[in-house]
């Protein structure tokens, strides 16, 4: 079951992207980098079992991100694409505040949230700082190297979407659970769970492309073409 929702939630999510920026362009990324980083940092505090594996909800949330990023690049340019990730880092830390601002809040004798918002919200400043951290650096090296395959291999979108968006989120997986749990968990456990993540992410890279292609037709024609490239 859980198989059939993550095939789902990733035709759902990646057609959004694709959706928001036929609508309102650029603009619509911003607001959906924004949106989904706040999303991500939530869903990622439920974990599922795949197969035999474990892993947590934030993943196709977190994709869609570069996903989006790859939008912007391929369309919009570098510099926008960087910009929507500053935007991401910036949303995470309001997130950060105003939950942690809430949370201070003495509640009243009449709540009923106050214990789980603060279950929900409760956050761990190391990881929280590697997360951050991971972020801003993983999708900016996703960018440069979107460019610089892009330079070298001009009618290859799917080469410079697959591998800027693999190499960059194994990169992050590694370091980031590094930085995060080292001295907690043993490395051998570390390297298993960054291991897996990667996989999953992996396969979630290879999906988004047929969106990204799509993202890049602008008319029937294009759509056609994307039709016969699929069939």
């Amino acid at each position: 079951m859980n198989i059939i929702l993550g095939v789902i939630s990733i035709f759902i999510t990646f057609s959004l992207v694709v959706l928001i920026e036929k609508i309102f362009k650029k603009e619509g990324l911003y607001v959906w980098v924004g949106i989904s980083t706040i999303i991500a940092n939530i869903l990622v505090c439920k974990s599922v079992d795949l197969w035999k594996f474990t892993t947590n909800l934030g993943n196709v949330t977190f994709a869609s991100n570069f996903l989006a990023t790859d939008i912007m690049c391929e369309k919009y340019g570098a510099k926008e694409s960087r910009k929507t990730i500053v935007l991401g880092v910036i949303s995470q830390l309001i997130f950060v505040a105003t939950t942690q601002l809430a949370l201070a809040y003495i509640p009243s004798l009449e709540d009923l949230s106050h214990e789980v918002m603060k279950e929900l919200f409760s956050i761990n400043l190391r990881v929280s700082i590697a997360s951050i951290s991971m972020y801003f650096a993983s999708n900016m090296l996703d960018i440069y190297l979107f460019e610089r395959i892009k330079k070298k291999f001009p009618n290859r979108l799917w080469l410079r979407n697959n591998v800027s968006t693999i190499i960059s989120n194994c990169i992050e997986n590694y370091i980031f659970y590094m930085l995060a749990f080292l001295g907690i968990f043993e490395i051998k456990t570390i390297l298993e769970i960054a291991t897996v993540a990667s996989v999953i992410e992996m396969i979630i890279a290879i999906l988004d492309t047929p969106f990204l292609y799509l993202a890049k037709c602008k008319t029937k024609g294009d759509l056609n073409k994307l039709k016969e490239r699929y069939e």
